[in-house]
């Protein structure tokens, strides 16, 4: 299988379980490239975060636990996504998925 995550619409960031980048898709590249986007892969993603978010973002990754909410940044809606990773039921890492999302968003309630 390809790797469907280079080209995936959505930013697509992972970091180890140290807190170090390890990969960037395009669209995360291309989503920070006024922070550095390929040049952050090998630094730590704590740093790529300012106050309160920096310790938040510990604390998740520290509890293993998993994050989700919207933004609004330039007139554009994304969802955001961020998860433990774990390989053989060992924490691996984190991963934040970001998706441009509609303003009048849908919701569905299935039976």
């Amino acid at each position: 299988m390809d790797n469907w995550t280079k080209e995936f619409n959505g930013a697509i960031t992972i970091c180890d379980e140290k807190g170090i980048i390890v990969y960037m898709n395009d669209k995360a590249i291309k989503t920070f490239e006024n922070d550095g986007g390929e040049k952050l892969i090998g630094t730590g993603i704590l740093d790529c975060h300012p106050e309160p978010s920096k310790t938040a973002l510990k604390n998740l990754m520290d509890e293993r636990k998993t994050n989700c909410y919207t933004i609004e940044k330039n007139g554009v809606k994304k969802l955001i996504y961020q998860t433990p990773s774990f390989s053989g039921g060992k924490y691996s890492g984190f991963i934040e998925f970001t998706v441009e999302i509609p303003f009048d968003f849908p919701h569905f309630i299935r039976k």
